[in-house]
């Protein structure tokens, strides 16, 4: 079964964000908060946050925590705001504060299927 957390208008950029779900998308949900608490990123709260929800969601189904990994991490970009500096002589140069929107999806389809093919075997 699949269990699921979204996470919208993350005032981070989507590349700062992407960097830091990499870095975590091959281990388990529960290494990966513990990695997440380590690292100096601000991008690495919020994913932290979203994975600690998608781990809450999957408690809520009675979902066997140790059995979980990630199906996928999906970080998309957000909306921008335009914002602008003031420089000399009456002119402004113009910059984009962007967003990011997260979203982690858990399964605990593999070890259904370790056990399966076990019991096959």
């Amino acid at each position: 079964m699949e269990y699921q957390a979204t996470s919208k208008y993350i005032r981070s950029s989507t590349r700062k964000v992407r960097l830091v779900a990499d870095a975590v998308r091959k281990s388990s949900p529960a290494v990966a908060l513990s990695q997440l608490k380590q690292l100096p990123n601000r991008a690495g709260e919020s994913l932290f946050d979203v994975i600690a929800s998608a781990i809450a969601n999957a408690k809520q189904k009675n979902a066997n925590i140790e059995a979980l990994t990630f199906k996928t991490i999906e970080v998309m970009g957000g909306p921008v705001m335009k914002r602008w500096h003031a420089v000399s002589r009456g002119q402004a140069h113009a910059y984009k504060k962007r967003m990011s929107h997260i979203r982690v999806i858990l399964t605990d389809e593999n070890s259904i299927q370790k056990q399966v093919n076990k019991s096959v075997k």
